[in-house]
């Protein structure tokens, strides 16, 4: 995603929001976490497939069953490689160092991509949005190129803004991912909405114990641990024909 100079004026304008400070973000409760969830919050995850389009033109997606693997091998992907990253962010560590950090783990040429793209996606709209810092800083430091605003940190430095605690942005963001991958799913003909509402549901335990875990790992934990999804994602731009960008 490209971000030209003339992008540079709307830093004012995003500075210049009578941000809702974050006493005022704070009191909004679930409101807030719901706007966020909202499918139709513009931070562009719905343009990202998770690798599930390589994986079933390459055939490994036959049964539900084969799927809702996938959507929990996703899951733990999340958790164990992007999670960490959002939690320091979370906490107040540096955000160009965790970023510069998650950078150089995402080998993946599609995943640091999509990675990318959608946190900056979220970042412009949450400092249009939402105004404040330090959403405005990590703005001001994308466009200045020294940081290219990693979806895990983004997304960490934002519920630290809104006062969204840990644990609950945590399980923000496994559902988001798993909506995300299941999302794609339906519309791409791999399974019908409905039993893919039946696998999501099934997967409630799995996830909590996922969020739990999750929120204890550092990011000298972080890992890649799923190599087959790794591969299906790189796999992405050699397909003959595509609906997604990763």
């Amino acid at each position: 995603m490209h971000i030209s100079a003339a992008d540079a004026p709307n830093l004012t304008t995003c500075a210049a929001i009578p941000a809702q400070s974050l006493g005022t973000v704070s009191t909004a409760g679930d409101w807030l976490v719901w706007q966020i969830l909202d499918s139709a919050f513009p931070s562009g995850g719905l343009a990202h497939s998770g690798g599930i389009e390589p994986a079933w033109q390459q055939g490994w997606l036959r049964t539900p069953e084969d799927f809702r693997r996938f959507l929990l091998e996703s899951a733990r992907q999340a958790a164990r490689s992007a999670i960490p990253f959002l939690t320091n962010a979370h906490s107040g560590a540096p955000l160009e160092d965790l970023d510069h950090h998650l950078d150089t783990m995402l080998t993946s040429h599609v995943a640091n991509r999509a990675s990318r793209l959608q946190g900056q996606a979220l970042l412009s709209s949450a400092c249009k949005i939402f105004g404040g810092e330090p959403i405005g800083s990590m703005r001001a430091a994308m466009l200045a190129g020294k940081i290219v605003a990693h979806l895990p940190i983004v997304f960490g430095a934002l519920a630290r803004q809104c006062a969204i605690s840990r644990g609950q942005a945590v399980r923000i963001f496994l559902y988001m991912n798993v909506r995300g991958v299941m999302s794609a799913a339906v519309r791409l003909g791999v399974l019908g909405p409905l039993e893919a509402q039946r696998i999501f549901a099934g997967l409630g335990p799995d996830l909590e114990m996922l969020a739990s875990q999750a929120g204890e790992f550092t990011v000298a934990d972080a890992a890649q641990s799923a190599p087959l999804l790794e591969l299906w994602q790189m796999s992405q731009d050699r397909l003959y024909s595509r609906l997604f960008q990763s």
